[in-house]
């Protein structure tokens, strides 16, 4: 429920991923080519926190930094941009995150829609993503592509425009608009942030308007004016180039300097000024939204990104909104006034905000004038209290952790060197931002507080349900700016950017061999209780994660009281016996650890992550807050209210109902399959206390228990430390594993109306085979992955680049132990609703008929096999590998087996498939504005069945 406002704690640019390893700056004498200078060299040394690497610069003012890591054979590539919104002109906003989308149509020597295809071909991953100040794209591919993607960077960074015509600009800008639609419009709360920019920044300020855009100012926008935007701040001077992993350092910087070496510089590129904002009085504002529960969100401007009271501010925000610790959460979740609550600072270039947010009890009344008056009572209590000497220390050892953990993949690495480069000039500067956080002092927290905080106005905004606008915390003061006409402005009056190249651009890099993989070594070991143990040695960083499963999960819940699995896991992380929830959070942050206990599909699970050092006192809250819960009745009811509202709220999503309607068709909502693993409002309003005690005394039993270990640590240190689960004692029980499910009805549509909704999500779903390594499940997903699981897959290519009906289309099989699945769909403009699922129902019936291409099959033979050396890098990826052994019993080398299959599996195989699966029947799901959608669902000539979702 609203996860995107839980308070976590940020550390600038730390949180985004950082490294620990020890490390000097110095300059060394080498020969480079022509046109590249050395500018620093950070080398290991004790004693200083930081990233290795070698930063140079190209004539033209391109930076380059090399990061070298030979854990894993694979390289990440990042081209980061130091334009984002912020650099767009008034009534000219979304530019920047519009050529996220250009950038990925093809350049000059690339083709329409290669890029995507080029890089998953080669084993690899890439996105790009657009804030207010920056612009990213990055690759990670096996290590032998890396000449290929820089052909592939050099060539959209330098002869982009050439390729850029007026058919793929209204392409994206269709969109862009569809994704504003499925992440905005159509997601409850959706205009939150964007609203309270335009409360806090004045109209002319660049982050008064949102980082997509207004689609009134996309809506004038020309191919011209894209042009220009690109020509000015898109140059080499205004990038940093940043490769990270395993690399020959000579050879690729003689690679970066042939491939972009050539491009000539862009206009000069100053930094924005920073000008401080702040609101002589509190402005109140507030709208409807398809909401369930009225929001409450104040937001102060304080100072800017990497500003000396940006650490300070954020502990004060640490302390009054994070987590179980914090005052917020005492004063409003905990009293049980609201159901969630946090605080949080977030900082950019140019300006931060300290902001909360709650979300009313409608057990104690929904009013915000009410949630506001406690906040500000909240303010007034820490005026009091002060800073203790706990909230510093969990300061200082979330920065220790954060950073450690950064060291867990070269892309984390790598975006922190690009990020500290672009905003600071200085990729060596981990140690400084440590050292910042370091030094804050319980005065410093206090200063503030009082001069940022006290007594100075905030934007305050109300979102409350359709017609309950009596809810809102005060009578609006404060009008949005008219966005619909924005001034004339001149034009940028920049020349296109025009390159031309010493040597042939159309020739694509080819690889070297492929790189050897080197699966994970491993241990087992299983415990006379029945507990089976695999594990890894992982020494790259000193930490250690362990993920306990205990089979079963929701499968153990009654129909009458599904959700008792969830609420049982969610109830053991609110104390024991021995701790409150405050006292075991605040242990927790204080080792710098995480433990979670929950439940979904086959699975109740305990996750440990935990420094090595820590990892004696981290195990003993996890034996504490498995053996011990406390179960207390005012913990219960709260937690059973937090769930209850959050299901309420998932009947205001078009994808949360599509999810539910999806389960109820497929699997009968007479069945647990055929309900969320959460329940619904109904069945969980009749579980008790006595059910989740009983629930807990049955199944919580080591006799189905599995653990998966990851970490720096032994086999025979880490089972010295396993002593109380080696004791643990439990019955065994029963899974049941007979179910009856409904059949399929192609001839029927299930349709869900959400009034209003601005897209409608379109399902065709049928069940399909359960899980298997080598076997039909397996060769049914390498049939589907050029009709619908690539980026440029049959099914996304149509509805997203040809037809602009969506931000994204899919088709998938999933599977696990007890069901399988096989669905297509995607969330579309709801004027194009019938268009979109005829396309669908279209291009399964086509590749049925006349199945794959042999280009479609190397495709697939390539992507698939190449990305394996991008499976083993982080502790998280190794876990998930252990746990599919485990899970599924399968022989260590079956990714050989796999990897044979691919290479074998001929096209006359692959059509049989695709020939067989995609004959079966299969049954629409719709959820959307039952209005506007409706008419159209009529001529489909199939009957349409108005589903009621179970309560």
């Amino acid at each position: 429920m609203l996860d995107k406002f839980k308070s976590t704690f940020k550390v600038t640019a730390i949180a985004a991923s950082t490294a620990l390893l020890f490390a000097c700056s110095s300059q060394e004498t080498t020969t480079l080519p022509a046109g590249v200078s050395l500018v620093e060299t950070v080398i290991a040394q004790q004693d200083v926190i930081n990233i290795p690497f070698k930063k140079y610069k190209l004539a033209n003012g391109l930076t380059v930094i090399l990061h070298q890591d030979n854990s894993d054979p694979l390289v990440h590539v990042d081209v980061t941009y130091h334009v984002g919104s912020a650099r767009e002109q008034l009534g000219k906003s979304g530019f920047a995150h519009f050529f996220e989308h250009m950038m990925f149509q093809g350049s000059q020597n690339v083709a329409d829609e290669q890029h995507f295809k080029v890089v998953t071909q080669s084993g690899g991953d890439l996105n790009g993503t657009t804030n207010s100040d920056r612009t990213n794209y990055f690759e990670t591919v096996p290590k032998n592509q890396l000449e290929k993607m820089l052909w592939l960077e050099s060539d959209r960074m330098g002869f982009l425009l050439e390729a850029i015509t007026p058919e793929k600009f209204e392409i994206q800008r269709a969109t862009v608009k569809n994704e504003r639609g499925q992440n905005v419009d159509n997601r409850p709360y959706g205009r939150l942030n964007e609203t309270i920019n335009q409360m806090i920044f004045p109209r002319e300020h660049p982050y008064s308007w949102p980082v997509i855009g207004y689609m009134s100012d996309l809506d004038r926008g020309t191919v011209s004016d894209l042009k220009e935007f690109f020509s000015r701040w898109y140059g080499p001077n205004n990038a940093v180039l940043t490769i990270g992993g395993d690399i020959d350092e000579a050879q690729t910087l003689a690679w970066v300097n042939k491939y972009f070496g050539g491009l000539n510089a862009g206009p000069a590129v100053e930094n924005i000024a920073k000008t401080s904002v702040t609101l002589s009085e509190n402005r109140y504002y507030s709208f409807t939204d398809n909401v369930s529960l009225p929001l409450l969100y104040i937001s102060f401007p304080t100072v800017y990104g990497m500003h000396e009271d940006e650490p300070a501010l954020d502990v004060l925000a640490n302390i009054l909104g994070n987590g179980p610790t914090s005052l917020l959460y005492k004063n409003l979740v905990k009293s049980g006034i609201a159901v969630q609550a946090g605080a949080s600072h977030p900082c950019r270039e140019l300006a931060c905000q300290m902001s909360f947010f709650a979300l009313p009890n409608p057990q104690q009344g929904l009013s915000l004038a009410k949630i506001e008056q406690v906040i500000n009572d909240t303010l007034l209590e820490f005026e009091q209290r002060g800073v203790n000497a706990d909230d510093l220390l969990k300061t200082k050892v979330g920065i220790e952790t954060g950073t450690i953990y950064g060291l867990q993949s070269v892309s984390g690495k790598v975006s922190n060197l690009a990020h500290y480069q672009t905003m600071l000039g200085d990729a060596n500067y981990t140690a400084q931002q440590v050292d910042r956080y370091n030094n804050v002092s319980k005065a410093d927290v206090m200063r503030v507080f009082k001069k940022y905080i006290q007594g100075k106005g905030a934007a305050i905004l109300s979102i409350v349900p359709h017609g309950q606008e009596k809810l809102i915390a005060k009578t609006n003061n404060f009008t949005l700016p008219d966005v619909s006409k924005p001034p004339t402005l001149a034009q940028l009056d920049t020349a296109l950017m025009k390159n031309t190249s010493d040597f042939d651009r159309s020739v694509m890099p080819t690889s070297g061999p492929n790189p050897q993989i080197t699966v994970p070594t491993l241990w087992r070991e299983t415990f006379a209780n029945g507990i089976e143990i695999i594990a890894t040695k992982n020494s790259e960083t000193p930490t250690v994660s362990l993920l306990l499963s205990l089979d079963g999960g929701v499968l153990l819940d009654s129909v009458d009281k599904a959700g008792l699995a969830s609420l049982t896991a969610s109830l053991m992380n609110e104390g024991t016996t021995v701790r409150s929830k405050e006292e075991l959070s605040n242990e927790l942050a204080k080792l710098g650890s995480d433990i979670s206990i929950g439940a979904s599909g086959r699975n109740t699970y305990i996750k440990v992550n935990s420094l090595v050092k820590n990892l004696d006192a981290t195990l003993a809250l996890m034996n504490e807050m498995m053996f011990k819960p406390a179960f207390a009745q005012a913990d219960f009811d709260r937690v059973k209210n937090q769930l209850i509202q959050g299901l309420r709220q998932g009947n205001k999503d078009a994808r949360t109902l599509a999810s539910r309607a999806l389960k109820q068709v497929t699997y009968g909502k007479d069945n647990r399959f055929g309900l969320a693993d959460s329940g619904t409002i109904t069945t969980v309003s009749a579980i008790s206390l006595e059910d989740i005690k009983g629930f807990y005394q049955t199944y919580f039993s080591p006799a189905k228990a599995s653990l998966v270990v990851v970490g720096d640590i032994d086999k025979a240190d880490l089972l010295a430390k396993l002593t109380t689960l080696q004791a643990w004692q439990g019955k065994d029980y029963t899974i049941v594993g007979d179910y009856q499910f409904p059949a399929v009805t192609p001839n029927k549509l299930y349709f869900v109306d959400l009034p209003d909704a601005s897209q409608s999500v379109i399902k065709l779903s049928r069940r399909a085979m359960t899980y298997d390594a080598t076997g039909e499940y397996f060769k049914a997903t390498l049939m589907n992955y050029p009709l619908g699981s690539a980026f440029n897959s049959r099914i996304n290519l149509n509805l997203r680049e040809d037809k602009g009906y969506t931000y994204g289309a899919s088709s998938y099989f999933s599977a696990g132990k007890t069901l399988g699945s096989f669905s297509a769909g995607a969330s579309v403009k709801k004027e194009h609703t019938y268009d979109a699922m005829i396309e669908i129902e279209q291009e399964l019936k086509n590749y049925q008929q006349h199945g794959l291409t042999a280009d479609e099959v190397t495709f697939m033979r390539q992507a698939i096999s190449q990305n394996e050396a991008l499976s083993f890098e982080t502790p998280s990826q190794k876990s998930g590998f252990l746990r599919q052994l485990l899970q599924f019993n399968l022989p260590v080398n079956y990714g050989e087996q796999q990897g044979e299959i691919i290479n074998n599996i001929t096209l006359k195989q692959l059509n049989a498939i695709a020939a067989k699966e995609l004959a079966k029947p299969m049954q629409w799901i719709v959820v959307g504005d039952g209005q506007v959608v409706r008419a159209q669902l009529e001529a489909l000539n199939i009957e349409v069945v108005e589903l009621e979702l179970a309560k």
